[in-house]
């Protein structure tokens, strides 16, 4: 059963998220094998990014921990919460599965 992992950014912390983009997203892509789904929460109007949810396949919690920590916007501080929780597939990809 996967994780879902959502990330708040600490208040002003814009330049820290904007600096480490380019890291995350090699940080993914290189471990895009172990991501359902992944992206930053955003406003209405589609700008700015003050957190994410990432939806990790794995049935193991220490490794989805370790993934969000090893994430290059763990290390450079950007986050002021993460939470890890268990996850169910119900629906998904269109398809109920429950």
């Amino acid at each position: 059963m996967p994780y879902a992992i959502q990330t708040r950014d600490k208040p002003g912390a814009g330049a820290i998220r904007a600096a480490n983009r380019q890291a995350h997203i090699d940080y993914l892509t290189a471990n895009k094998h172990l991501l359902l789904a992944a992206g930053a929460l955003i406003d209405d109007d589609g700008s700015g990014g003050h957190g994410g949810i990432l939806l990790v396949d794995t049935d193991d919690r220490a490794q989805a921990e370790r993934f969000v920590a090893e994430d290059p916007f763990t290390k450079a501080g950007l986050f002021e919460q993460v939470t890890v929780t268990r996850w169910r597939k119900a629906f998904f990809d269109r398809e109920r599965l429950i």
